[in-house]
């Protein structure tokens, strides 16, 4: 409160009467922080502009740096081009010439591998160590087809002696970079690798450069003519933090700077640290750049430091900081000493008020008839009366009539108890509009306090309240997607009528509903069409069943209805027989007409059980037993379900319990060329060893394995062991046999196939056109464009692609034509009843006609009997697989029958 004689310090700072002091406060304020903001941006970005000249330079030192290593190996490459025959004398007076350790800081030695053939290296070896160095040998031991040992390596420190005689092409880093620096005939960096001149102290990462070097001295310009004519590789060695530590100090030495191998930041990959990072989340900036040479990439980071934006740092922002909040609460005291004297001027002729004239509430002012003298201005707003026109109306005429003497009795109260905590009164008002509102207020007596003179009857309004409990009441039990009921409510329910139909006998049943193929109509019209045909069919469902009935959506494409009573089960046939007439069209979504079944599962209540949650398992199962009879149809639950439930759950649990206890093996066919009879290959096929029933066929799992996802698991198991196989192949000397492993549509259309793929080759060290990779007919039906990705990178990889079962389900001769396949099979189908069966001859000639005319090459599987095999020949099949030359044999016996084949053809 506020009097003539003072105005306290309290009352001054309300927003009503400091407004403008306020709004000067506030916008002195925002202007200083916009000054304060602009300068600290220009700091920022000076400070940010020095730390990306500083980044980019380093990167520009790094790749002139790695490029004029480059030239030294190139003058190193062309000493043998000059001088044919080198010698170690040769090639240590040249690199002291070069004087790597003053001009090129980094590179640990530059070196000469040589390439021998496996009958030279022993001549080889005696020729070294008769030059003086006895204890010289070619490491690491073991016969492979040809060896690459360091023969030159200096400057000969006692660090880069431990090169000599190392068949770096033993380890698969550099193996690949040779082979990539042959082929291109370039340099070509590793990857992360730690010298062979390390101590065992030492953890510092290092890479090498190699230079290949041809007979003659100039690259061959064919491929194959680079493998034939390769003399050996220049080479140098270098350590990372020798290499970088100079350059980064010289261009940026308060920069975090962190080189990666790879263009992923792992703690795997990291090559160098400049040892400034022991505060890794305390910088300002952040640049992240791509070194590419030498067919590697590198990953550059750097990051600011606290030096760094110490030397960067401007007194500037703070000055203009201060300055601006100074004047601030100069100008906003100066505000409040005018406003003070204008206050104090209109003290003495203000009123005292006690109603506040909010929007939240409506305010009355009865005197001790109960005739309103005051209403407040939001009784426009809430009940659409004009403040005046609500004064002057009888209050009675807007109150219900059941309310009303409520609001007597509440008035009468507060005038006899002035100063007494009141009840709350409740009363439904009816607005400009006609419409009642929900209101509920207090009573306040204030007959004695001047200015007010009167009771103060404050009304909330409660409508908006009531509308929101209500929308959570819908958004808690109904689906937002339909508008049916959700799975709560639908439980609820459920268990109300299990509790009834128990008590009086009466029969209810519960029908479990899944749309057919609504997956592939949502994965290929998008989610807009999906929900539209969920809400279509919700609409069909609410049509076909009574008032009494419940529908609900469980979510997805699941739908269930509740037949609260029923006669029996041919009753509740009827009933499923309607929903799926009336669900069983075409609808328009999306521009497309596509057709729309259920599939439905019925369960009767309280015969099959009385259990909510049992009851929607049996329905589920007989949801699923009428998927199995082809869709389309509805299925009574039977006891026998509930037992093939079960056992197909111990079936899952034993398939995942073998894949723990790596319970699979393969077991290979051989597939023969007609040509010549030879074996050319042999297909994989993956076996259980179950401990009670032996060696279990794919066919008796794959299914299950599908359904359950563990398919993509298996299929890496027998990825695996066929890489393995092909290793032992080589080793038994049949190098050029391909084996064939065969892959689901889940596996292929699995994200991380490309990747599990290419780590599987590169762990086992096969090459990938050793592979042949099975693919059923029904992934043709897959997205088209992801189709083309993934076989179009196997292609690019040298994977062999066969498209399996050819001629069956909807094999698209476009997507033939568009994919990059190279071998279609026959199925065994069209194969079994040659030549007994004319329309099986016909469509198995057909099938190969076509296939050659696509210019694929055909394989026929399945082959039992010398007929079929007679046939085939004559039609122009070129390759066969069957019982008729040999069953699937373990790895030992696929041995023997190959060095049986060999000694004799399978067919003439």
């Amino acid at each position: 409160m506020m009097n003539a004689r003072d105005v306290s310090l309290r009352e001054l700072l309300r927003l009503p009467h400091a407004l403008v002091a306020w709004f000067l406060l506030i916008a002195s304020i925002i202007i200083t922080a916009l000054l304060w903001q602009f300068s600290v941006r220009l700091v920022e970005d000076r400070t940010e502009a020095r730390f990306r000249t500083q980044s980019l330079q380093l990167k520009t030192a790094i790749e002139e740096r790695l490029l004029n290593y480059e030239q030294v190996l190139a003058g190193s490459a062309g000493l043998f081009a000059v001088t044919g025959e080198v010698s170690q004398q040769d090639w240590r007076t040249y690199i002291r010439n070069v004087d790597i350790e003053r001009y090129y800081p980094g590179i640990q030695g530059i070196g000469y591998v040589r390439r021998l053939a496996p009958e030279d290296v022993a001549d080889h070896v005696s020729s070294v160590r008769e030059q003086g160095n006895t204890g010289y040998q070619v490491r690491p031991p073991g016969s492979r087809d040809e060896y690459l040992p360091v023969v030159f390596m200096e400057p000969g420190t006692a660090r880069n002696r431990k090169a000599f005689g190392y068949d770096a092409s033993t380890d698969p880093v550099h193996r690949t970079a040779m082979v990539q620096a042959r082929d291109q005939a370039s340099p070509v960096v590793t990857g992360k690798v730690v010298l062979v001149q390390e101590e065992l102290a030492e953890d510092q990462a290092g890479f090498m450069m190699y230079y290949p070097v041809y007979h003659g001295g100039e690259a061959p310009a064919t491929l194959a003519e680079r493998h034939g004519m390769l003399r050996g590789y220049v080479f140098s060695a270098f350590r990372m933090n020798n290499l970088i530590d100079g350059i980064v100090g010289l261009i940026a030495p308060f920069l975090d700077v962190r080189i990666h191998d790879g263009s992923e930041p792992r703690r795997d990959t990291l090559m160098y640290g400049s040892n400034l990072g022991s505060l890794d989340d305390n910088f300002s900036f952040e640049l992240s750049q791509t070194i590419r040479y030498g067919g590697r990439t590198w990953l550059l980071q750097t990051r600011s430091t606290p030096a760094f934006d110490f030397l960067a740092s401007d007194p500037r922002p703070p000055i203009v900081l201060g300055s601006g909040l100074v004047i601030s609460f100069l100008l906003f005291a100066f505000s409040l000493s005018l406003i003070r004297s204008r206050l104090l001027a209109q003290v003495s002729a203000g009123r005292y008020r006690a109603i506040t004239e909010g929007a939240a509430n409506v305010t009355l002012v009865l005197d001790r008839d109960g005739r309103a003298n005051y209403a407040s201005p939001s009784s426009r707003d809430i009940l659409g009366f004009e403040p005046d026109h609500l004064r002057d109306m009888d209050f009675e005429t807007v109150v219900h009539r059941d309310d009303w003497p409520q609001l007597q009795a509440g008035f009468g109260e507060a005038v006899r108890s002035p100063g007494t905590q009141l009840p709350v009164v409740r009363a439904r008002v009816r607005d400009s509009s006609g419409q009642w509102r929900d209101m509920e207020g207090t009573y306040t007596a204030m007959l004695d306090v001047p200015g007010v003179n009167g009771v103060v009857l404050s009304l909330r309004d409660l409508t908006q309240l009531k509308a929101a409990q209500s929308e959570l009441h819908r958004l808690a039990f109904y689906d937002p997607l339909t508008g049916l009921a959700n799975r709560q409510l639908f439980r609820d329910r459920l268990a109300h009528v299990v509790r009834r139909s128990k008590r009086t006998g009466e029969a209810a049943a519960l029908m479990f509903l899944d749309l057919d193929g609504f997956k592939r109509i949502n994965d290929t019209l998008g989610h807009e069409a999906g929900d539209e045909l969920l809400r279509q069919v919700a609409f069909w469902l609410t049509g076909c069943v009574r008032e009494e009935d419940s529908v609900a959506r469980l979510g997805g494409d699941e739908f269930v209805v509740l037949l609260s009573r029923i006669s029996g089960p041919e009753a509740v046939g009827r009933v499923a027989e309607t929903i799926l007439r009336r669900l069983c069209q075409r609808v328009r979504l999306s521009e497309h007409e596509v057709g729309v079944t259920v599939s439905i599962g019925v369960t009767m209540v309280p015969f099959d059980s009385d259990d909510p949650g049992v009851l929607m398992k049996y329905a589920d199962l007989a949801m699923y037993r009428a998927k199995e009879r082809g869709r389309n149809n509805y299925q009574f639950f039977t006891p026998a379900m509930n037992i093939k439930a079960a056992r197909r759950l111990l079936q899952q649990e034993e398939l995942a319990s073998a894949l723990e206890g790596d319970r699979f093996l393969l077991h290979y066919q051989p597939k023969i060329n007609l040509e010549n009879g030879r074996v050319i290959g042999v297909e994989a096929f993956l076996r259980w060893q179950h401990p009670e029933k032996g060696l279990v066929s794919a066919q008796q799992f794959i299914g299950l394995a599908e359904e359950t996802g563990l398919i993509v698991r298996l299929g890496e198991i027998a990825l695996r062991q066929a890489c393995i196989q092909i290793q032992a192949l080589e080793r038994a000397g049949f190098e050029s046999l391909r084996v064939a492993v065969n892959l689901s549509v889940q596996q292929v259309t699995d994200n991380g196939f490309l990747d599990l793929f290419r780590q599987i080759i590169t762990e086992t060290g096969v090459s990938p056109d050793r592979l042949e990779l099975e693919m059923p007919a029904e992934l043709l039906n897959e997205d088209p464009r992801m189709l083309r990705d993934i076989l179009g990178a196997l292609n690019d990889l040298g994977v062999c692609l066969i498209l399996d079962d050819f001629g069956t389900g909807s094999c698209s001769l476009a997507a033939l034509q568009q994919l990059p396949l190279d071998v279609v099979k026959i199925d065994h189908r069209f194969i079994r009843d040659i030549p007994y069966n004319v329309s099986a001859t016909d469509v198995a000639s057909a099938v190969i006609a076509l296939a050659r005319k696509l210019h694929l090459t055909v394989v026929a599987e399945g082959v039992e009997t010398p007929q079929q095999l007679s046939f085939l020949r004559s039609v122009g099949c070129t390759q066969c697989q069957g019982n008729l030359f040999s069953y699937p044999l373990d790895e030992d016996a696929l041995i023997g029958f190959l060095v049986r084949q060999y000694e004799r053809p399978l067919i003439s």
